[in-house]
């Protein structure tokens, strides 16, 4: 039986200051649950009966017995979901030596939940396992994200950080180059790409702020096809990281 309180506290964690106060999040959805449970400790499991064996056959945690009606309470999905989990948020410190060696995604102001949960999940796609973010980037825990990554956050680390003190470390005692990416770059296909460095992502609308871009060593562009002939202003960041991270990974 499930408390009036528990379902309040659960639904509570759609804000950012709940999840940061306990350090936990909100995962919802049985295939979420079966890419990322076994990764994490569950401080809370809840399933309806038809999703009940299988969820518990991936924690140790205690599994609730729910109703649809409770879990309608409970998600911040706008179909509930069969199962939901509170999960602890791993506590992951940053080696710089490890990550210098291999292609690491930085996020400059992503504000879209959804656009960074999808990131995650080309990361993941990609082999890139070290994604930075600015304080101004969407909350990696927000449900929504969590959704988007489609269980890339069970294996991709993300850390929040100052980001352009952190770059320039890695720039300056890693020697890990700094790829930007910009409308008025470089053909990203006629630069010369390394198998190690720093990939930033800006902001939807702004793009990589100015203090970055001055310490990017190549300012890259994704060039439109034709040339010269009117296209869409832009694309989408998460679009836009695919083709880059694949083409970094092609070379």
């Amino acid at each position: 039986m499930i408390s009036k309180n528990q379902i309040k506290f659960v639904y509570s964690f759609g804000k950012k200051k709940t999840r940061d106060e306990h350090q936990l999040f909100l995962a919802e959805g049985v295939k979420i649950l079966r890419d990322i449970l076994p990764y994490f400790e569950a401080e809370f499991v809840c399933a309806t009966e038809e999703a009940y064996d299988e969820i518990k056959t991936l924690t140790k945690a205690h599994v609730e017995m729910a109703t649809h009606a409770e879990i309608e309470k409970m998600t911040q999905l706008q179909s509930p979901p069969k199962a939901l989990a509170l999960l602890k948020m791993p506590q992951r410190k940053l080696d710089f030596t490890s990550i210098s060696k291999s292609l690491v995604l930085a996020l400059d102001g992503v504000q879209d939940p959804g656009n960074v949960g999808t990131i995650l999940r080309i990361a993941d796609w990609f082999g890139i396992n070290t994604v930075l973010c600015s304080q101004q980037t969407a909350d990696v825990y927000n449900p929504k994200t969590i959704q988007a990554t489609m269980g890339a956050i069970a294996r991709v680390s993300v850390s929040y950080v100052d980001l352009p003190s952190t770059l320039q470390t890695l720039k300056d005692q890693y020697k890990m180059p700094i790829y930007g990416t910009f409308l008025d770059g470089k053909n990203m296909y006629e630069t010369e790409l390394t198998s190690n460095g720093v990939i930033v992502m800006g902001n939807e609308g702004n793009g990589v702020t100015s203090e970055i871009d001055k310490m990017s060593d190549h300012r890259l562009y994704i060039p439109n096809y034709p040339v010269g002939v009117p296209t869409s202003e832009s694309l989408n960041v998460s679009v836009a990281t695919a083709i880059v991270c694949a083409e970094f990974r092609r070379r």
